[in-house]
């Protein structure tokens, strides 16, 4: 594979979270290394914390305290001493059920450095989901963030007879809570407690000493669209090898240009997307903490807003989704009339002045007006130091990504599975190119195999020279070895050469950029011999005030459909603007004649530019969003596409029985 000089760059630095040492070796070097720098950042009012109070100081409710990498240091060892003397050994698998909070990390930090291996149980799992993420890997114990997950976690445990030994619960519990259970139950206090009385620092040394960069770390249980999760096998090298490549093409390095965003010990990163999810768990945990920087924890999705203007990050990590939400907020703060008109001639300054490799005087003083007029604003509104987010675990729209650049809040994409811990490739900060994943890390192979295409998906591909097509295979330190007890899964997953599948299908650019189309088991086929890929034009609503959420649907038929959500609150402005009176009723505003020709008016906008057979020529409107609590969503606010389709099987035959709204 051709590298790029910023790639062989890569290769040749190296830093400090460079290394072959397990992870908690990294993180014990980087707390030393920075022992007086704020670590984490916890907020008050959102837990009963049972660490609150004696072994951290208690936050205000609403307001934010910190706490050193020393501080955090010693909270890690002390747990790990606690579960240790819980009777935790090498090598046994300890589930966390928890929101994401500063607890989760520390409690990840101190079994990793106990010697366990962490499996991850996502909080909206129903009883029977916990039930099979706590019995497939067989875990000694758990570790809940309340008191409300813990008795769903006994819940589980006792339906389906499992022998875990302890669980542990984060916040507050009153004695009596659980003096029933049928197994011991303590606080993340008295845990840590028992630590402090316990540790030993020889101890302890030895623990970290004794697991191999080989041992295996974790098993993250892929959240799937379809079937029961597999347990994805990740070792300490697999993180660290893809921790030293995110660090190095984000952090400090002499061959970048000096304004380019890096990250470092400056960096501080407000973390809200699940920890269960490697995405979060890598990106947002495990390399901040290497690079020595703040890590906050927004705690709650309904307090994002007022938790950036808060914490003032300098960069988050999140899915394409939020990213629509914060366009959205921007668009609905600019409100109606002439303030509209100015923040859309904004954003037309913003994008030409993105799309101009030399921006001409004119340009450049009607972009520094948008940045005095509707920019700035944008950006403090977003805490006023935001240098640049990462987005992952879906589809980033090219526009949306050419938007939030132009208002000065470059969003980089980065493309990656759980099988591969997770990223292969992201967008470098000095030379990003919106529309595509970026270039893969320097110490990640990737290459293209075109033999699971058929012809009709080849003679579709792109007509520009030099452009390549086909699954992306992916090779390196950062790959799983396979899943957990499923060696036939295993096998299907990798080459006879040792590369792994991703089931993905990408086109390589000439310049090596690498551009996401869709999964290969998500191409529609149509009845007339087509083949689509339904995300790129899903992906075109993202900037929409008319379309909330959209899939597109048409396989083994003659054109393209789509399940459409619309935006009710822009639809009832929209209405109540033009005097019209709308039912209350949702599933009553879907069918409203004047409701759906206002949508049909967006989506004759996207098709302007599709090809014949890419174009959605019926929709139906569903009055119900798509969320994981619904079972729509996958946790990482995918699309569960087997599970949409059933949810709207009757819209989706109200299409193709002609009873649809009809685009022209």
């Amino acid at each position: 594979m051709e590298r790029t000089e910023g790639q062989r760059a890569e290769r040749r630095h190296t830093d400090p979270a460079s290394g072959e040492g397990t992870l908690a070796e990294l993180f014990d070097e980087s707390a030393e290394r920075h022992a007086d720098r704020m670590a984490q950042g916890y907020k008050g009012g959102v837990y009963d914390r049972s660490l609150a109070g004696s072994v951290l100081e208690s936050a205000p409710p609403g307001e934010y305290r910190t706490l050193t990498y020393r501080g955090l240091r010693e909270i890690v060892r002390h747990l790990a001493a606690g579960f240790r003397d819980l009777g935790v050994k090498a090598d046994d698998r300890v589930g966390i059920y928890a929101d994401t909070r500063m607890e989760w990390a520390q409690c990840d930090l101190a079994l990793l450095a106990a010697g366990a291996v962490v499996t991850t149980v996502y909080t909206d799992s129903s009883t029977e989901q916990v039930e099979y993420l706590l019995d497939d890997p067989d875990a000694s114990g758990v570790v809940c963030g309340s008191g409300a997950l813990a008795e769903r976690a006994l819940a589980a445990i006792e339906a389906g007879d499992i022998d875990v030994e302890f669980l542990v619960v984060m916040d507050a519990i009153e004695d009596e809570r659980f003096a029933a259970a049928p197994l011991p139950v303590h606080s993340l206090k008295a845990v840590h407690d028992r630590g402090a009385s316990a540790f030993d620092r020889e101890s302890y040394d030895g623990w970290l000493d004794a697991r191999d960069p080989e041992d295996l770390a974790s098993l993250i249980y892929t959240s799937g669209t379809t079937g029961k999760p597999k347990g994805v096998r990740l070792t300490h090298r697999n993180f660290r090898a893809n921790v030293e490549g995110i660090y190095r093409r984000f952090g400090p390095r002499p061959d970048k240009p000096g304004d380019t965003p890096t990250l470092d010990e400056g960096t501080r990163s407000l973390s809200f997307l699940p920890l269960a999810h490697v995405f979060e768990r890598t990106s947002g945990h495990f390399t901040m903490f290497a690079a020595g920087a703040t890590v906050a924890y927004a705690e709650s999705a309904d307090t994002i807003g007022e938790d950036i203007e808060l914490v003032r990050p300098t960069t988050a990590t999140s899915v394409p989704r939020v990213y629509e939400r914060i366009f959205d907020s921007m668009v609905e703060e600019a409100g109606d009339g002439p303030r509209k008109r100015v923040f859309e001639r904004a954003l037309d300054v913003g994008r030409a002045y993105q799309h101009s490799d030399g921006p001409s005087a004119s340009l450049r003083v009607r972009h520094a007006i948008a940045d005095r007029l509707v920019f700035e604003r944008a950006r403090e509104t977003l805490g006023g130091r935001i240098e640049f987010f990462i987005s992952g675990g879906g589809t980033l729209s090219p526009e949306l990504a050419e938007l939030f650049a132009g208002t000065g809040l470059p969003i980089f994409e980065r493309y990656g599975l759980t099988e591969t811990a997770p990223v292969v490739s992201v967008n470098p900060p000095e030379a990003p190119w919106p529309g595509t994943i970026g270039l893969p890390l320097g110490n990640v192979e990737v290459d293209l195999d075109d033999a699971r295409l058929d012809e009709a998906a080849l003679s579709e591909g792109p007509a520009v020279t030099g452009v390549e097509r086909g699954e992306l295979l992916v090779r390196g330190p950062n790959v799983s070895d396979g899943y957990w007890d499923r060696p036939d899964a295993t096998e299907r997953a990798f080459t006879d050469q040792g590369w792994f599948r991703t089931g993905d299908l990408i086109e390589r650019r000439p310049d090596g950029y690498l551009v996401y189309r869709d999964r290969l088991k998500q191409l529609l086929v149509l009845s007339t011999g087509e083949n689509v890929a339904p995300e790129p034009i899903e992906g075109r609503f993202a900037t929409s005030r008319r379309v909330d959420q959209c899939m597109v649907v048409g396989n083994d038929r003659k054109f393209l459909g789509a399940p459409i959500v619309p935006n009710f609150a822009a639809l009832r402005s929209w209405a109540a603007e033009e005097g019209i009176d709308l039912p209350a009723d949702r599933a009553a505003i879907r069918r409203d004649e004047r409701a759906r020709e206002w949508v049909r008016e967006e989506v004759e906008r996207v098709n302007e530019d599709l090809a014949d057979h890419e174009r959605i020529e019926r929709f139906e409107l569903v009055s119900t969003e798509w969320t994981p609590g619904n079972g729509l969503l996958t946790p990482s606010m995918n699309k569960k596409r087997r599970n949409l389709r059933s949810r709207f099987d009757d819209r989706i035959e109200a299409i193709y029985d002609g009873e649809s709204i009809r685009t022209s």
